[in-house]
């Protein structure tokens, strides 16, 4: 049987030259004549040793991290595979404590099998839970996922069980299961990872939804600067209809349901679940007003369950194994894992899965390897753009919901962008407000003319205008924004403000501080 040789077919991979790699190495085996063939897998996430090129061995695969093309030779410079002796090896991939240290559950297979082969996600777990799930009634799975404590990894963490009880207990024939992949925040690429690693994961966590809550129809709503994920979602969807995991019995008993890709269009706040159903329908991406929630009239006024990649994904192992299971693992009321995402001057960026309770200093700095640029960490903000940006003083914070709630910030979609002692906090306190008037969808005036008149006090202030009297009316207009917004956007743009506010004042004051 032919050696493997893997080498990742992902996008951060392929930013950094993974195709040319590939190429190279195909040419070198041909070269040789070597009894091998290269494998395009997805990434495990370990960003910072892209290109990883992995060598099937009897010790496991052997990792050789950072590989460009003009590297390749020097691999096989003795005419043969590389083998654990050859100076640039890392040992055994799975053995590297960036992964051993790890919880895997949602991504155990990222970077192991071939995206979209069925009969290696089979032989890896897949397809697990659907099968289970065809054995039980639609309540049995939702009794499961309220077992399991899974909250909305999209990041507004509504428990997923009484979200999809819901839209059970709705008598509506036609209902839907809607994915928000429409991953947009600062450092986050974890659906992005999932979608090209392991599609069919997601693939089946919607059918097993789908039977649960009573759905014939799926949507997958993409964002469009993803359009590697898009072709590997597209193949996957075709392996699974001719595997019959889509299709006319897909939820088992007769009952067929079917998922369609759509892409977006830009629209930061189409990652708002109504936004993005209008956006669905056809209409431009606007923020509808609740009540009604989408679970009771949701797309074209039908039911639906709306929930982002993860939390579709990480409900295939709570069907498979049990919700109770997946609730053994986490802190608090912050149950099962979260893949946390690590950007920005890090030294060892990329995706760390880890049950909830975790530090956050421990994620940046024994996970991250510190600063990318050897100088001293300043803030780290974590949740996306709207997120709070937290000093090292505030890092022994435990990565879990409440705890990030009671500090005044969210863990959001569990990406974390870091920043060392160049940053301009004043700088960003005024990109939150300018971000916010620029994606605002206009429908609300506290968010459409708050964050616009928001971005002008934080820059008067930086200036060194009127102070005392612009400190208050931005403290007045935070309010109105996070009262008066009809979303997120509106609604959580001051929390980055405030947290600059309490964290950097004097930064935003524009006063110096030393740096070194």
């Amino acid at each position: 049987m032919s050696a493997r040789i893997l080498v990742p077919d992902d996008t951060g991979a392929r930013s950094v030259g993974a195709d040319a790699v590939a190429a190279r190495i195909e040419r070198e085996v041909d070269r040789l004549g070597l009894d091998a063939r290269v494998i395009r897998n997805g990434s495990r996430g370990l960003y910072w040793l892209e290109p990883l090129v992995e060598v099937e061995s009897t010790a496991g695969r052997l990792g050789f991290a950072g590989v460009s093309a003009v590297d390749v030779p020097s691999l096989f410079a003795d005419g043969r595979l590389p083998t654990s002796a050859h100076p640039a090896c890392l040992g055994v991939v799975e053995h590297l404590p960036a992964l051993a240290r790890q919880r895997r559950l949602t991504f155990r297979r990222a970077g192991v099998i071939e995206p979209t082969d069925p009969g290696q996600y089979r032989a890896h777990g897949g397809g697990a839970g659907l099968a289970r799930a065809r054995l039980l009634t639609p309540q049995q799975i939702v009794d499961e996922i309220t077992a399991s404590g899974l909250r909305g990894r999209g990041g507004a963490a509504f428990p997923a069980g009484r979200k999809w009880q819901t839209v059970l207990d709705r008598p509506d024939v036609e209902k839907y299961v809607v994915c928000n992949a429409d991953e947009g925040d600062s450092g986050t690429f974890a659906d992005r990872l999932l979608m090209e690693a392991d599609p069919l994961q997601l693939v089946e966590g919607m059918t097993i939804a789908a039977r649960a809550v009573g759905a014939s129809r799926g949507f997958v709503y993409l964002r469009s600067e993803y359009p590697l994920a898009a072709r590997v979602f597209a193949r996957a969807l075709d392996v699974a209809r001719t595997a019959g995991i889509l299709g006319r019995d897909a939820r088992g008993a007769g009952l067929p349901f079917d998922i369609e890709l759509r892409i977006g269009a830009g629209a930061y706040v189409c990652g708002e679940e109504t936004a993005l159903l209008e956006s669905l329908e056809g209409k431009r991406g606007v923020v509808r007003a609740k009540p009604p929630l989408p679970a009771i009239e949701g797309l074209f006024g039908r039911p639906t369950l709306v929930n982002n990649v993860l939390t579709l994904a990480a409900a295939t192992d709570i069907v498979a194994d049990g919700g109770a299971r997946y609730a053994a693992f986490g802190f608090g009321r912050s149950r099962g894992t979260m893949p946390f995402q690590l950007a920005g001057n890090i030294r060892q960026g990329g995706l760390f899965e880890l049950e909830f309770g975790v530090t956050l200093r421990a994620l940046i700095e024994d996970f991250g390897g510190g600063s990318a640029s050897d100088r001293a960490l300043h803030a780290a903000q974590v949740g996306g753009p709207l997120g709070a940006y937290l000093p090292p003083a505030a890092w022994d914070i435990p990565l879990d919901y409440e705890a990030f709630t009671a500090a005044e910030a969210m863990l959001g979609h569990g990406g974390v962008v870091v920043f060392d002692d160049r940053v301009d906090m004043g700088a960003q306190a005024q990109f939150a407000m300018e971000f916010c008037a620029h994606e605002s969808c206009g429908k609300c005036t506290p968010c459409r003319i708050g964050s616009t008149r928001g971005a002008e006090l934080i820059a008067g202030l930086r200036r060194g205008e009127d102070r005392e009297s612009g400190l208050v009316l931005l403290e007045e207009l935070c309010e109105t924004m996070e009262l008066g917004s009809l979303c997120a956007l509106g609604g959580m743009a001051p929390m980055p403000v405030r947290s600059v506010l309490r964290h950097f004042n004097e930064e935003l004051m524009g006063r110096s501080r030393r740096t070194h």
